[in-house]
């Protein structure tokens, strides 16, 4: 899962209801689908296995290669035929960045848009969250800034303020757990460094260090996996998830999980009326800017024309909190009404509803939180029985809801 740093545009539809968009459509009109079952929960977990059996799922890496085969394999087995849409983007890399500091060496990531440089100087601790006067403070001028992150002062902000008194690499320390990403909105020439919290505990003003900030352009060729039965063309619902996942992340949870619901769907409904009228699509580049989503949308006018709802799975496989669903407000709000314990928030469209919700049309977005091991080495557990719960949901609001809802 993407999250986004500013909010998204969202498109509303008032007074339309989940069950008067898809009753009128049909689609509640679908045989049975398969409960929960030890075998069933058992297929789960064999996919989950094999998306994290060759370690993080970056767009463009080998690894998601093996996830797309493995996945169009599934697909093609449940009579399904598949495709690729394949698109391009220019990409910003961190080969590998750190700090040296005497004989301890701490790993960061470089923002993007930093210069790659390798600088030795002292360090500068600044007081503060990077304002001009924090940073007058500090006496950075010929030294490497150390800055915490502070919501009010964005990223780009404090790195100029650094760069304008002087300083010659500036470092950002988390304010929370977790490694420290982010952008700065475009190109600055300064080498900047985000580290943890715990990391940039251990750094000292006056210590002589070299900071290491390695980085390329590159272009990625991204593939999005598209599943559906022959001759659909037009679908009226779509089930998506992404199926890439960030540097260095396994990404059991981001967002194996999700695309692992996408599948269960597609093999619970693979002989039913529904299977003829959907698209079943796992979105590549999704964490490098729902670049996935986006081509999509971009690229399947025809098909998103008569999308009647889009169902997102992202995050649904560590109970952090019960399972909720954002997106569309009168899809939201029908869907709790349905389900009255299902949890509703208003979300930024940070993963890949938001361009289809962009694009007008209406859509669900199930997630269960982020957890400790959002974007970590350490996501590589998901639970089958929670994923389950999510497609249990997802068809309940398709098959038990609509009546209802006329």
């Amino acid at each position: 899962m993407r999250v986004c740093s500013y909010e998204h545009m969202r498109f509303l539809l008032p007074g339309v209801l989940l069950g008067t968009l898809l009753v009128t459509s049909g689609l509640s009109q679908t045989a049975p689908v398969a409960p929960a079952s030890a075998s069933s929960l058992d297929v789960i977990s064999t996919d989950l296995k094999a998306l994290l059996a060759n370690g993080p799922r970056v767009a463009g890496s080998e690894s998601i290669e093996k996830a797309r085969g493995y996945l169009e394999a599934q697909f093609k087995a449940l009579g399904y035929e598949t495709r690729r849409d394949e698109f391009t983007y220019g990409r910003f890399d961190d080969l590998g960045s750190d700090v040296r500091v005497g004989s301890r060496t701490i790993a960061g990531n470089a923002l993007q848009g930093s210069k790659g440089a390798e600088v030795t100087a002292l360090l500068a601790l600044v007081s503060g969250v990077g304002t001009p006067s924090d940073v007058a403070a500090a006496n950075v001028r010929g030294k490497i800034a150390v800055i915490s992150r502070g919501q009010n002062v964005p990223f780009a902000q404090k790195a100029r303020n650094a760069l304008d008194a002087g300083a010659v690499g500036v470092i950002i320390v988390n304010n929370t757990m977790g490694e420290l990403r982010g952008t700065l909105g475009g190109t600055l020439d300064l080498p900047v460094l985000g580290v943890s919290q715990a990391d940039g505990a251990l750094l000292r003003s006056g210590d002589s260090v070299t900071l290491r900030v390695r980085t390329v352009d590159r272009t990625v060729r991204g593939a999005n996996v598209v599943a559906y039965k022959k001759g659909v063309t037009a679908p009226e619902i779509l089930f998506g998830g992404h199926m890439d996942s960030v540097v260095r992340a396994p990404g059991a949870n981001d967002n194996a999980s999700g695309t692992a619901a996408v599948l269960d769907v597609a093999r619970r409904v693979a002989n039913t009326p529904l299977s003829a009228r959907a698209y079943f699509v796992l979105f590549d580049g999704e964490e490098d800017g729902l670049r996935g989503s986006r081509a999509f949308v971009a690229n399947n006018s025809a098909a998103t024309r008569g999308l009647r709802a889009m169902f997102n799975f992202d995050m649904v496989g560590v109970d952090v909190t019960p399972l909720a669903v954002g997106g569309t407000d009168s899809l939201s709000q029908a869907a709790q009404r349905v389900i009255p314990s299902l949890q509703v928030f208003r979300d930024s469209g940070g993963s890949d509803h938001g361009p289809f919700i962009d694009a007008g049309v209406p859509s669900l977005f199930f997630h269960r939180g982020i957890d400790v091991n959002y974007h970590q080495p350490g996501d590589v557990t998901a639970d089958p029985t929670l994923i389950r719960d999510a497609t249990d949901t997802a068809l309940k609001l398709l098959d038990t809801a609509l009546p209802s809802a006329r």
